[in-house]
């Protein structure tokens, strides 16, 4: 619209949206102000449109009601309301909005069909936080119909995917919606040269253990220490202080120092998937290059030589710049990895992996309890306990609930619910540990695990294979026909579907051409399974390589938290 408009976000949008459209470009389109949602009026703006960028929940429509109600309608000129719903319209909402008698006050009622959205020239995220527990605690398919949609729009722009494979109850579900979708549509039959060879859906449930092990890949720590935010992170300023001479640290800043983490940065693309023990030296090597590089300034001697000095100036301040910050980020970490509570707890986490004593009350849980330490690190612990032992004796599970209940509250009774139905904390049931096996015939656990140099996967958790990605490459090589057993131990079916193509789409493979597959995880993944598929993809004789997709980017902790229920302690 020509007018000058203003938009209310929903906040959570925020972080998505910034990495499809930055504010100045939205201001080229006449958005004068941005506001976040939140109750109450309307700030003043002196503006022609009112639109709102909302998720369809019932909670923000109460907020959207409440500032239309509150407009001044006396005012003049007025202000024209539109809602634009991320990523579908719901009846459930606009029927809301019309029992509030506030529908007929907006003009246009859309959709913004945002399902994936690039996070990196790999990975893409639909960022919709609820999904796994939608899906596993609620029955609620809507994100697995997004999921579906973004694929239709991913293959109309890259093509159609010949072939589809898949593990799990949610994968199910995406494929016969993806079949279903195509056939309605006959005409997205389209005409472009597949850019996908496989997609490979795989369900969250499939593979509960990976995300409850602390990942140990440079990029996983931050993630899993600071909390990653839409590539951005927030990290404690002191340590990013400019150090002045003489001043002795008068006025540190109090404001968190906020980094932008992807792969334009040339050192972080470099890192990112390292065991983080192999960072420093990578830091130390880069330190002297750079070093080297700005001592050549001394040797310049002719103006040409000087010419060419200063046009590589720019770049090699970027990389002294970039070199500071992750030498920064990697001294923060060090504290922490260090530290003799994240070797207690790390050990404990690779006993439990590799199968050691999983089946009775751990004394290093028990001190844990006994301390109060935070309540999303016992959980992660006692669930990874439990996904390690396909499910603890009754005893052992009972009595780990009666000490959490106790030491922090009667109120998380609801949580532990939540896990047990998502099959993270539960009883035993079939009376025998499937992990062993799969343990074994899957290589999960391997011993002799190089950090360094690594040769395998396993080096994202230091020694424990993710149990996704190793379904991944073995899809590859030689095909899941070799493991048709363990796949039958692993929730949920898995299924081969054939997508037939137009002739003369066919592709004909040139001698020495990779594969493309997509990964979509269904659910959520962390970033040590995206390192351990980038690793795949740089093999030498892999063969393929990996895309990712996923309905949001997870660590242990916030999955967790995704699944707690906050419900407030009596107030007596």
């Amino acid at each position: 619209c020509p007018f000058p408009q203003a938009i209310v976000w929903d906040e959570y949008l925020t972080g998505p949206f910034g990495l499809i459209a930055q504010y100045s470009l939205l201001k080229e389109h006449e958005v004068e102000k941005m506001f976040t949602l939140k109750p109450g009026r309307l700030p003043q703006a002196d503006v022609k449109n009112i639109i709102f960028f909302v998720r369809p929940k019932l909670e923000l429509m109460d907020i959207i009601t409440d500032n239309v109600l509150r407009e001044d309608r006396g005012r003049s000129p007025q202000r024209d309301f539109h809602i634009l719903f991320v990523p579908r319209r719901s009846l459930l909402c606009e029927q809301w909005l019309k029992e509030q008698g506030v529908l007929g006050s907006f003009i246009h009622r859309e959709q913004y069909s945002l399902d994936l959205i690039p996070f990196d020239g790999d990975l893409l995220s639909m960022e919709s936080e609820s999904a796994f527990k939608e899906c596993y605690l609620e029955s609620d398919q809507t994100s697995l119909y997004h999921a579906a949609k973004g694929l239709m729009t991913l293959q109309a722009l890259y093509g159609t995917i010949p072939q589809i494979f898949g593990k799990g109850e949610c994968a199910r579900h995406v494929a016969n919606m993806m079949i279903r979708m195509k056939r309605e549509f006959p005409g997205s039959q389209n005409s472009i040269f597949p850019v996908f060879d496989t997609l490979l859906l795989l369900d969250r449930n499939v593979d509960l253990l990976t995300p409850l092990a602390t990942q140990l890949t440079y990029e996983g720590l931050i993630d899993e220490i600071y909390g990653i935010q839409n590539t951005y992170v927030k990290l404690p300023p002191e340590k990013f202080a400019p150090k002045k001479q003489g001043e002795g640290g008068k006025d540190l800043p109090t404001e968190p120092k906020k980094l932008q983490l992807n792969s334009a940065e040339e050192l972080y693309a470099e890192i990112r998937d390292k065991n983080f023990n192999a960072v420093g030296s990578v830091l130390s090597k880069k330190a002297k290059i750079i070093s080297a590089a700005f001592e050549e300034r001394h040797h310049a001697k002719t103006v040409g030589e000087i010419k060419q000095f200063v046009s590589q100036l720019p770049h090699m301040q970027a990389a002294r710049s970039s070199l500071a910050n992750h030498t920064s980020i990697a001294e923060l970490i060090k504290d922490i990895t260090t530290s003799e509570d994240f070797f207690d707890n790390l050990t404990v986490e690779q006993e439990f992996m590799s199968g050691i004593d999983t089946d009775k009350v751990n004394n290093y849980i028990e001190d844990c309890i006994a301390q109060k330490h935070p309540l999303i690190k016992i959980l992660r612990l006692v669930c990874l306990q439990s996904v390690c032992n396909s499910g603890l004796k009754q005893k052992v599970l009972d009595h780990y609930k009666r000490e959490i209940l106790q030491t922090y509250g009667y109120e998380h009774i609801l949580t532990l619910n939540n896990l047990e139905k998502a099959g993270l904390l539960k009883p035993q049931t079939s009376g025998r540990n499937n992990y062993p096996t799969i343990r074994k015939t899957l290589r999960l656990w391997m011993d002799d695990v190089n950090e360094q140099n690594p040769n395998d996967i396993s080096y994202v958790y230091s020694g424990y294979a993710p149990l996704s990605v190793r379904l991944a490459q073995l899809l590859a090589r030689p095909g899941w026909r070799s493991i048709e057993e363990v796949l039958k131990m692993l929730p949920g079916p898995h299924f081969e579907e054939r997508q037939q193509l137009p002739t003369g789409l066919q592709k004909k493979r040139q001698h020495g051409e990779n594969r493309v597959t997509l990964v979509f995880f269904l659910g959520g993944v962390t970033y040590a399974e995206i390192a351990a598929l980038r690793f795949l993809s740089q093999m030498e004789d892999g063969g393929t390589e990996y895309v990712i997709a996923t309905t949001k980017l997870i660590n242990g902790t916030s999955w967790i938290k995704s699944l707690m229920e906050k419900l407030e302690p009596a107030p007596f």
